[in-house]
């Protein structure tokens, strides 16, 4: 079938979205290595047959949204790997073909968001986690100007700006984004009600509130338990569609390379979230197919029960 029958902010307008899970936790559990400074870069230039698999396992689980393997792809970090520009960009417009190929394959509409990664990504230090690189935002414009065309040129439905830990840099990705009218949301991550890089929420949302790529802003990669918070700070600022796709609630310890996982994680809030405005759920890190099923399931009730209460 046709991966979606409109616009994903014409969805995001009539109901909530079910986004996917986190990639780097499905294909490790595929068995999958993604050791090295390349991540889940290195499994799409590798075996681009264990990613599309991925979005599948997801597609199946009831997402309907799949985000690509470029998170972590940049012509720098690349380049030291062997990788020329050409090939980079060969690997970038792959990533979209393979989330295209398992939505075409869905037995539900499927939209595919291009994902954009954060400079500190590429970096493989966790400094995703701290922002404050020490760039200008024109330098972070320009190391990101060249990702996001060649992400458009394969043709995605939208980009996934996320995993932003400063208001800076979300500030050189809007100026990238600016007049190309390519649909967007922003996610940046968080923690006590700021950003990575301590900056007010409100502020940083209000960086977005006002361009028209953007169709949905919010949090992801976070603590669960800061979801509701962020979102209270978007929607103080923007009427635009909310978006959260926390990790597990566990911690990334880049002197390890290891997550630490919560001792006793609370169930998810849906319900709260969506009162707050969000439209687009998921999961990231260490969120998998079944926590997806679960995840599709509440939604699907929630909806449900809105409907009666209307009737």
């Amino acid at each position: 079938m046709p991966r979606a029958s409109g616009p994903l902010a014409e969805a995001l307008a009539r109901r909530v979205v079910l986004l996917d899970g986190g990639l780097s936790n499905q294909l490790t559990d595929q068995g999958c290595d993604l050791s090295g400074g390349l991540w889940s870069g290195r499994v799409l230039a590798e075996r681009p047959d264990q990613v599309e698999a991925a979005h599948t396992a997801y597609a199946r689980a009831g997402a309907e949204v799949l985000i690509t393997a470029s998170y972590q792809v940049g012509y720098e970090a690349f380049a030291a790997h062997g990788h020329d520009r050409a090939a980079t960009t060969a690997l970038l417009h792959r990533s979209v073909v393979l989330a295209a190929r398992a939505a075409e394959a869905a037995d539900h509409e499927v939209w595919v968001a291009a994902s954009v990664g954060p400079y500190g990504a590429v970096l493989a230090d966790g400094s995703e986690y701290r922002g404050r690189y020490g760039l200008s935002v024109r330098e972070l414009a320009a190391f990101h100007r060249p990702r996001i065309d060649a992400l458009l040129e394969a043709g995605p439905d939208v980009l996934a700006l996320e995993t932003v830990p400063d208001a800076d840099e979300a500030e050189a990705l809007l100026t990238v984004l600016a007049g190309t009218g390519a649909p967007a949301w922003l996610g940046y991550t968080v923690a006590d009600a700021r950003t990575r890089a301590g900056q007010p929420l409100p502020e940083a949302f209000a960086l977005a509130a006002g361009t028209p790529e953007i169709i949905a802003l919010g949090v992801n990669c976070c603590d669960p338990a800061d979801v509701l918070p962020a979102l209270e700070a978007a929607a103080s600022v923007t009427a635009k569609p909310l978006l959260a796709y926390p990790n597990d609630g566990s911690a990334w310890d880049p002197a390890t390379a290891t997550w630490h996982a919560p001792p006793d994680p609370a169930p998810w809030p849906v319900e709260s979230w969506r009162t707050a405005g969000a439209r687009l759920l998921g999961g990231c890190c260490r969120i998998g197919p079944s926590h997806i099923t679960e995840l599709a399931a509440g939604i699907q009730g929630g909806e449900s029960a809105q409907r009666r209460r209307r009737s």
